[in-house]
């Protein structure tokens, strides 16, 4: 039998500090501002750790994580933003930025001087201030909420 829609697969990286700190990327992607967990898609043929290594090395100048913890997998039905007839399926690990840290870390949302596709900055927000309308998307949002109640 035959089901209609397909899946998008997306992997990010909660990477947290010594000041229980979250890392987030504001970024100007297909016309809009948007603020999430460093990540991406899966590529076909690709593990969820290969993809979302992949994703640091290419968002964040060639930065390289290490321990790697599953944190959390879409349990629900979430339709993707972007594709219709799409369900999203986000993976979550807890990760370790290796040192030297690779890529400017900005003091402020959405640090970069045009708004134009691509544009991308990095910044800490503390845990205890993060509030989920701080973040763009669904799954996100929910994400964020386990991490305040576990840290």
């Amino acid at each position: 039998m035959k089901h209609p829609g397909n899946f998008i697969i997306r992997v990010y990286g909660i990477v947290l500090n010594e000041k229980n700190e979250v890392l987030l990327t504001d970024e100007f992607q297909i016309g809009m501002k948007m603020t999430k967990f460093p990540g991406g898609g899966i590529h076909f043929g690709e593990g969820t750790v290969d993809c979302l290594k992949r994703e640091f090395r290419e968002e964040c100048n060639g930065q390289e994580i290490d321990n790697i913890r599953h944190f959390y997998t879409t349990d629900y039905f979430q339709e993707a933003f972007f594709h219709d007839n799409h369900q999203l399926i986000s993976i979550y690990y807890l990760v370790n930025l290796k040192k030297p840290i690779c890529f400017p870390i900005s003091e402020k949302p959405f640090d970069f001087e045009k708004m134009e596709n691509g544009n991308q900055s990095f910044r800490w927000v503390k845990l205890k201030v993060l509030k989920t309308d701080d973040l763009s998307f669904p799954i996100d949002k929910f994400v964020a909420n386990k991490l305040k109640e576990i840290f």
